[in-house]
């Protein structure tokens, strides 16, 4: 059981009772009856080679709520895409594919760069995710979009139950909610949030002063996770970032778009298993994508440019009290998470968890040069309201590329 602790300052949902997961089904599929529900999947082709989206399509397939469910395909062939249309249409609920390397996408995005939209042109899940979005709000009939990673080893579709029920519940107001859960095996996995983000954050605060906004920022238990789902007149707002710093960037737009008190989190599982990505060295800035020292300069990049928005200043001094901070930080961190190991009989490498955070501290040190060269970085991409503003007509162009594909 956990715990009902309310921390920060948004809501947090707990699991605290023995309430079956085909109740919550049963009320979502009343719910669905005034909301469309939209289950948003960004995946490769390689993760249909994989026991995780076994098990994903094997759970979807008891899901009866669902309006529709849209999977954006990424690193496909021709022949690849025909066959997970076929995987796909095993579910009971409708599911459109989005073949993002198909000449008929890659026409719009080609549009979209000639109007000026220069960031359509970096590859990988913040490009899906925005891609997915904007078709599903093409359709004026959905309502809520849930949207959680396909490499998830251990899937339940307790999860995009759990994702959907506080923002479409007749007698809540939530506009967003993102998941959170353990990353515990035989040893604490999540290095990131673990040894990264937290102590960056904390870092933050004693450099540059308490705000609402890293208070904010603070609240969520896992902020890095890619579980979360929200309403249609928040999603068509918010912007997107094709880099690393998507789950960051997404709970600062959000921020900016609505009031905490319509933001949650919801304990989705118990416990979350899945691909686990590697600490490459100490040279993070000419890394290949897919290293966690890649990560956290994404995501601290983020949040310094976010930081400057609201107009603190940044500065090689204030970097150089920040990088000690930190440094303080991450080791009563490590401290921290070597007592839960002991308490829970826990494999624990300190040796390992040192490495880990010299590696981040590596790539705060390039986030932190970075920044200062170009505080600007790499642009979002745009809000789909305001694609619109330029593209009037991109709504019904985009069901007409989508369905060619889909036939």
């Amino acid at each position: 059981m956990a715990d009902f602790f309310q921390n920060g300052l948004i809501t947090t949902l707990q699991n605290l009772s023995d309430r079956t997961l085909e109740q919550m089904e049963a009320d979502l599929e009343e719910f669905s009856d005034r909301h469309n529900m939209v289950l948003l999947l960004p995946a490769l082709y390689s993760e249909f080679e994989t026991p995780a989206m076994e098990q994903i399509l094997k759970e979807l397939k008891g899901v009866k709520y669902l309006y529709k469910i849209i999977l954006g395909l990424d690193r496909a062939t021709k022949e690849e895409f025909e066959k997970v249309k076929e995987i796909m249409s095993t579910l009971d609920a409708r599911v459109d594919v989005l073949w993002n390397d198909g000449p008929n996408v890659q026409n719009l995005y080609n549009e979209f760069a000639d109007q000026g939209f220069k960031s359509i042109n970096i590859k990988g899940k913040g490009r899906n995710v925005w891609t997915m979005l904007g078709y599903a709000l093409a359709d004026k009939k959905s309502y809520a979009f849930a949207l959680h990673d396909c490499d998830i080893v251990n899937y339940s579709r307790e999860v995009p139950a759990k994702l959907f029920y506080p923002i479409v519940h007749p007698a809540l107001d939530f506009e967003f909610n993102k998941g959170y859960y353990s990353r515990v095996t035989d040893k604490l996995h999540g290095r990131v949030t673990r040894l990264f983000y937290t102590p960056f954050i904390k870092a933050l605060k004693n450099t540059y002063g308490e705000s609402a906004y890293l208070n904010y920022m603070d609240s969520f238990r896992y902020a890095l996770s890619g579980e979360f789902a929200f309403i249609r007149t928040l999603a068509r707002g918010i912007r997107i970032s094709p880099t690393w710093g998507l789950e960051v960037s997404t709970l600062s737009e959000v921020y900016d778009n609505t009031s905490v008190r319509r933001i949650c989190q919801t304990e989705i599982m118990e416990s979350y298993e899945h691909k686990h990505q590697t600490l490459k060295g100490d040279n993070p800035s000419k890394e290949l994508e897919g290293g966690v020292a890649k990560m956290s300069i994404d995501i601290a990049q983020t949040i310094f440019r976010v930081m400057s928005q609201r107009g603190v200043t940044f500065s090689q001094e204030s970097f150089s009290t920040l990088r000690s901070s930190f440094f303080h930080e991450s080791r009563k961190a490590i401290a921290r998470y070597d007592a839960v190991a002991k308490f829970n009989a826990l494999n624990f490498d300190r040796k390992k968890e040192i490495e880990a955070v010299e590696t981040f501290d590596n790539a705060l040190n390039e986030a932190c040069k970075a920044f200062l060269d170009d505080p600007l970085g790499v642009p979002s991409l745009s809000a789909w309201i305001s694609l619109r503003s330029v593209l009037p007509e991109i709504s019904e162009k985009f069901k007409e590329t989508i369905q060619k594909d889909n036939i």
